[in-house]
């Protein structure tokens, strides 16, 4: 049976940089192979001197031919964000999003998820661990995805952002980051949906066979898919889904404790209790420096930084004007002070009160 296919968004740029190791099919007819730059110029694709709407390269009948992009960026706005040559299976697409290219990786469902559990964490991992993670990234993709005219196809949720005017004393801001970002395919590659890093992570035996043995499997609730986002390192205690990606509360996704020893977790809505939580290092799964669990189960990169339990990072004032300014799209001026309001279950913010 034909696998179902998914469109998975790698880079984006006014130029785009893809070698071919082997020949490629191009969709205007021609074989390709070698390096090749495409170049958004005019509201059009040009390559070869030529311009296009869309372009698109298949690959050859051939279990081992991909293809390479250059400097595909990963961890973005993460400490340790930077750029790589990558590698994908698959076909590759080209398409024009505003005055960008757009470099778009085809590839079936199950191909996709090998990838991720190899890119999100270590493929190193023991297999049971694997394939939880298998069933956990399908069940999220999955959930967000529908069938259209026999084709999976990305389920858009109504724009949940919702702006009030800043113009007044004491008026809100309210905005929800997720799936709306993506219009032109199904997931992105980096952290904003499920690390896809093609088969530049190399998959070890149990990371094809956790995919493989797990082939099919979903969390559901209630004859639904569930939405299973996921985390590394949740802090010591599980947020709620509705106090970070919409408003809305899943049973499936409720506060708790991330220890096996200790089962009872403060209420840190409470401000005093948050403080506390924040400020020590209480017993967690996830509070561990043990470098042999550390490089089991994550990629290098994610082992640069030793303090990801409990951390710090400091801002001059103009610094953090400029963050707030760029992320909320608001200029309050110079940071006068920033003033918890609301706290989910986890001790997050959920509301913060900024005076400028």
């Amino acid at each position: 049976m034909t696998q179902p296919q998914i469109t998975v968004g790698i880079l984006s740029g006014k130029e785009i940089e893809i070698s071919f190791p082997v020949k490629f099919s191009s969709s205007v007819g021609t074989e390709i192979s070698g390096t090749q730059k495409v170049i958004y110029q005019d509201g059009k694709i040009h390559w070869q001197g030529k311009e296009y709407d869309e372009l698109s390269f298949i690959p050859p009948q051939n279990a081992h031919a991909f293809f390479e992009l250059k400097d595909v960026t990963i961890g973005i706005n993460f400490h340790w964000e930077r750029k790589e040559v990558q590698k994908f299976k698959g076909e590759l697409k080209i398409i024009i999003e505003g005055k960008q290219l757009t470099a778009i990786n085809v590839i079936s469902i199950e191909e996709y998820l090998t990838s991720v559990i190899s890119s999100e964490m270590s493929a190193t991992a023991s297999l049971e661990l694997l394939k939880a993670h298998a069933v956990i990234s399908r069940s999220w993709l999955l959930n967000k995805l529908r069938v259209e005219n026999g084709e999976w196809r990305i389920t858009m949720p109504p724009d949940s952002a919702a702006h009030s005017p800043l113009s007044t004393l004491h008026s809100q801001y309210i905005k929800w980051y997720d799936h709306e970002a993506h219009r032109n395919f199904d997931v992105c590659a980096d952290d904003h949906c499920q690390r896809y890093q093609g088969i530049t992570r190399a998959s070890t035996p149990q990371a094809i066979e956790a995919v493989s043995a797990t082939r099919g499997e979903v969390l559901m609730y209630k004859g639904a898919i569930c939405d299973a986002r996921f985390s590394k390192c949740c802090g010591g205690a599980f947020e709620e889904f509705q106090n970070c990606w919409e408003n809305v509360k899943h049973p499936y996704l409720i506060r708790q404790r991330d220890s096996k020893t200790e089962k009872q977790l403060p209420d840190l809505n409470i401000e005093a209790e948050a403080d506390k939580w924040i400020r020590t290092s209480p017993v967690a799964f996830c509070n561990t420096q043990d470098k042999k669990i550390l490089s089991q189960v994550l990629n290098n990169y994610d082992q640069e930084t030793a303090d990801f339990y409990r951390w710090k990072v400091s801002y001059t004032q103009q610094e953090l004007s400029t963050l707030i300014h760029q992320r909320s799209g608001i200029d309050f001026g110079q940071i006068i002070d920033l003033i918890p309001i609301e706290r989910g279950t986890s001790g997050r913010l959920v509301r913060l009160k900024i005076v400028g």
